[in-house]
């Protein structure tokens, strides 16, 4: 079979589906990986893709779900860290405590399970394998509110750096892309508020929101030849709004 192994986590819709997506479109065998399979299962139907059930926070599911993709199509050779949530929000001095919790398992502890497994998988295969990871420039800029969100989002920076440090004697490289407010399902109910996105757009230099298109290409080209000499970098696409 022709095309390398693509799994993107958390792909079953927003962004992730549509790094996914691209993927295929571009000949590579694409893995749709989320805890909500259903879902997983509609989108990978749509463009050739194979789904399985992964829960990010939990490494037995994270590495029953790589056993799956071994067995059908072969060892994951690029992977797309892209599960994640946000769970609420609110000032720090009133968040609860199991909402804060929620987002550090899926999108800190998750990026660190998965990244893990799959490393270690593809250093045993010899593989000089593909790591990108979405994360936010939150991580760099704060918003009220949502400082639960972007602590992860920082820590995932940092974790990108130290396995791109890491990782790089087996040919691995590891990179990230940080985008700005996105329109996706998960932001779809602020974002069609008239007000809320005007102060959204009030922000970004280039006064629009991203879409899903505005970032596949970036992580496409991260996780291509073309790319063979980044490694560490945490790219942001977010319309100049940290400029600001």
């Amino acid at each position: 079979m022709s095309g390398r192994v693509v799994l993107v986590t958390g792909a079953a819709s927003g962004i992730g589906r549509a790094v996914a997506e691209a993927f295929a479109a571009d000949g590579e065998r694409v893995v749709v990986a989320d805890v909500a399979m259903e879902e997983a299962e509609k989108a990978a139907a749509t463009f050739g893709a194979l789904a399985v059930r992964l829960d990010v926070s939990d490494p037995a599911s994270v590495e029953a779900a790589l056993d799956t993709v071994t067995d059908r199509l072969g060892p994951v050779e690029v992977l797309v860290n892209n599960a994640g949530v946000v769970a609420g929000g609110g000032p720090l001095i009133d968040l609860p405590h199991e909402i804060f919790d929620r987002v550090v398992s899926v999108n800190l502890r998750g990026t660190f399970n998965v990244t893990k497994a799959v490393a270690k998988r593809m250093i045993e295969a010899g593989i000089a394998g593909r790591v990108v990871n979405i994360s936010s420039i939150g991580a760099r800029q704060p918003t009220a509110g949502l400082g639960h969100y972007e602590a992860t989002k920082a820590g995932v920076d940092a974790l990108t750096r130290t396995a791109a440090l890491e990782l790089a004697p087996s040919g691995i490289l590891v990179n990230g892309v940080a985008p700005g407010p996105v329109y996706t399902p998960m932001t779809a109910g602020l974002m069609d508020i008239p007000e809320a996105r005007q102060a959204w757009e009030s922000r970004i230099p280039l006064r629009k929101i991203a879409t899903p298109a505005d970032l596949t290409p970036l992580v496409v080209f991260l996780a291509s030849p073309a790319a063979g000499h980044i490694t560490g970098a945490t790219i942001q696409v977010d319309g100049g709004q940290l400029l600001t």
